[in-house]
């Protein structure tokens, strides 16, 4: 991959359009069916394409315009899992959910994203970014029936990762990013064996690799459990450590209008680190200088070379028009330092 200085990108999701399933919400069921659902979905990875290259973002990605959810539609495609006879489960130790449940013995017997990942790559010069789901986070969005252990079925759910990340990689995607969102509540389990999945799940790609670990989507059950988390949000102190060690080459980390503390990045020094500068919990856009506000924090801890600028989640729950405008924000507030630094 070309060498970016403060190369820009967004987590993952964008709005989907309002003809292609309801807006504003998550799990939102698609409007179209058959070769119409296909298509939209295509037309919808385009128009997401569109607006990051409108925006001048560095690095693309689908938007995960193709998904109805960042991990399930993943495991719709595992054998073993019923998503008939759902359970209800507490999803972060937050919010119920009603979730598929593991039957049987899961294993990926196709291909689920890469179809997607080689139609993006058509589409644009510029590196793009795939997201999958990390092997803990989808442990925490189901029940399990079968396995009855936790790690048991993270290292299954590894297995089937890697087997579509270097399908992805085959594609054309230059980064792969896995989503742990559970990193920031289950630490013994991270350190116990967590991370050593998520390295399972990257064995073999020589693409550069991620792990984003936020806080979760703007959704009110997230929010009401920022408030109970005092004036320093200190989770990643638990598990940086961990991911230092790790091959895992960009940390992805919620920042701006965030409590964490920003010198916890020191504990990751020397990894590519993705800065979240674009608050994704709240209507307000942001100025290009409340970005570069944050960016500029993020370099006493982080090298400029390996300084990511994005957004602190997905964008999945806004309107479209406050996602194009953070986009936006955020491209311009990283050109900012860009001048500040000379490069």
């Amino acid at each position: 991959m070309k060498k970016l200085l403060l190369p820009t990108s967004i987590v993952g999701s964008l709005p989907k359009p309002a003809w292609l399933a309801p807006p504003e919400k998550l799990w939102s069921p698609w409007k179209l069916e058959g070769d119409q659902l296909l298509e939209g979905k295509q037309d919808a990875l385009r128009i997401s394409l569109q607006e990051q290259q409108l925006a001048d973002l560095d690095i693309i990605c689908d938007g995960e315009q193709t998904r109805q959810h960042f991990v399930t539609t993943f495991i719709e495609h595992l054998s073993g899992v019923d998503f008939e006879n759902r359970k209800t489960v507490k999803i972060r130790n937050r919010y119920d959910a009603s979730v598929p449940v593991v039957a049987g013995e899961v294993a990926r017997q196709k291909a689920v994203f890469v179809e997607d990942a080689k139609f993006l790559r058509k589409q644009t010069n510029k590196p793009i970014k795939w997201a999958l789901p990390g092997p803990l986070t989808m442990v925490d969005t189901l029940y399990d029936d079968h396995y009855k252990s936790r790690e048991k079925l993270a290292w299954e759910f590894a297995k089937a990762l890697n087997e579509e990340a270097i399908e992805l990689q085959d594609a054309g995607v230059d980064i792969i990013q896995f989503d742990e969102p559970a990193f920031n509540v289950f630490f013994d389990e991270v350190n116990d064996w967590g991370m050593a999945a998520l390295e399972r799940a990257i064995e073999g790609l020589h693409c550069q690799t991620a792990v984003h670990i936020c806080y979760g989507y703007g959704i009110q059950a997230n929010t009401d459990w920022k408030k109970t988390l005092g004036s320093e949000w200190r989770q990643y102190e638990e598990i940086f450590p961990k991911i230092q060690k790790s091959k895992i080459d960009v940390v992805s980390l919620e920042c701006h209008n965030s409590n964490v503390p920003l010198n916890l990045m020191e504990l990751v020094r020397g990894k590519k680190v993705m800065v979240g500068a674009i608050d994704v919990a709240t209507n307000t856009i942001e100025t290009p200088e409340e970005v570069a506000a944050t960016l500029r924090k993020a370099l006493e801890f982080v090298d400029a070379e390996n300084l990511y600028p994005s957004t602190n989640c997905g964008m999945a729950p806004l309107s479209r028009n406050v996602a194009r405008g953070k986009l936006s924000a955020l491209s311009a507030g990283a050109e900012i330092i860009r001048k500040e630094l000379g490069i």
